[in-house]
């Protein structure tokens, strides 16, 4: 087996948490905003880095430079969902 094609396929998990944060700020952009209505920066941030970290382990892909294979982790797409809730939730 070559090294292109060990440990690639779809991740389930990883790309549905993708999907669901980038339909969910679709349908929803206030959710990412202010009371007053105001861009929420922080959010949007934890959101979109979640969102690509889900989008990009979810088909497979594996980056070789170990600080974007971090980045662009199962682990960083949940380390970046939870900064999100706490953000929310403070």
């Amino acid at each position: 087996m070559s090294e292109a094609s060990q440990g690639t396929g779809l991740r389930w998990p990883s790309l549905l948490a993708g999907i669901g944060i980038m339909l969910g700020i679709t349908i929803y952009p206030l959710g990412i905003t202010h009371a007053d209505g105001s861009a929420d920066h922080g959010m949007a941030t934890l959101l979109c880095w979640a969102m690509a970290a889900g989008m990009v382990h979810g088909v497979g892909y594996v980056p070789r430079f170990w600080l974007w294979r971090w980045l662009l982790s199962g682990w960083a797409c949940l380390l970046a969902l939870v900064g999100a809730v706490v953000l929310k939730l403070t």
